[in-house]
């Protein structure tokens, strides 16, 4: 990471840059990628522990939360549970979880409590840089040019364009990579997806947490999720959404 700080200090960013707030309890790691994505072109915003993040959140809009797993006092799981659990527009905002403990038990524990992606410690700067950019773009609606802009399931309604999942006037809360498998999903409506296609990239690919992302998109859209009607297993190729015609 020291290879590619500079000694002077980064530009200002944009005013439209993206928002990001790293939360971890090592101040050195904290400067480093302070100093870091701020030569990225980004805008970066501390906090030592979850208090402090969460005050942060009060005045402060973020594109991307960056968070670390071990802290004193309360932990980075039991904090992203929390706010994804929030009737608020902040429980939608990315986490990325930058963490030392990266083994695959963890990483399922994360997605299962909302985390969007990990990367583990140490970390290459410039796979950092590669994923935040990902997120950033799986957040961002996708062009107005596509066929489709909605599907409808039982009482569902998926909007493509604004990644949007509505029952009623009840808006459904998505993670982002839950966003982005249903957007996918929605675009191959009847037809098999494979795992492959439905994966994000580096650790978010394995296996198990594509099933676990499934099975917590089926949670909220399944009227019995043990036997879904809408988000079906095609096995040993992948998943495929039926939707009403």
């Amino acid at each position: 990471m020291n290879d590619v700080l500079k000694e002077a200090a980064p530009p200002a960013p944009a005013d439209d840059a993206a928002h990001l707030l790293v939360i971890d309890d090592d101040r050195r790691i904290r400067a480093l990628l302070q100093r870091y994505l701020g030569e990225q072109g980004y805008r970066v915003t501390l906090a030592e522990n979850v208090a402090e993040a969460t005050a942060c959140l009060k005045n402060f809009d973020f594109d991307l939360i960056i968070l670390d797993v071990m802290m004193p006092g309360e932990n980075g799981f039991d904090f992203a549970a929390e706010l994804r659990a929030e009737a608020s527009a902040r429980a939608q905002v990315p986490i990325l979880m930058l963490t030392a403990r990266a083994e695959t038990e963890d990483r399922i524990a994360g997605f299962e409590k909302g985390v969007d992606d990990f990367l583990g410690k140490p970390f290459e700067p410039r796979e950092l840089l590669l994923r935040i950019a990902s997120i950033l773009r799986r957040a961002q609606p996708r062009s107005a040019s596509l066929h489709v802009s909605h599907v409808h399931f039982g009482g569902f309604v998926f909007d493509l364009l604004r990644g949007e999942l509505r029952r009623g006037d009840e808006m459904i809360r998505l993670t982002e990579r839950e966003r982005d498998m249903l957007r996918t999903l929605s675009e191959h409506a009847g037809e098999t997806v494979t795992r492959e296609a439905l994966a994000g990239p580096g650790v978010a690919g394995n296996e198990r947490t594509i099933d676990v992302q499934v099975n917590r998109l089926r949670q909220k859209i399944e009227r019995d999720p043990a036997n879904p009607s809408y988000l079906q297993t095609v096995r040993g190729a992948g998943y495929r959404l039926i939707v009403d015609r």
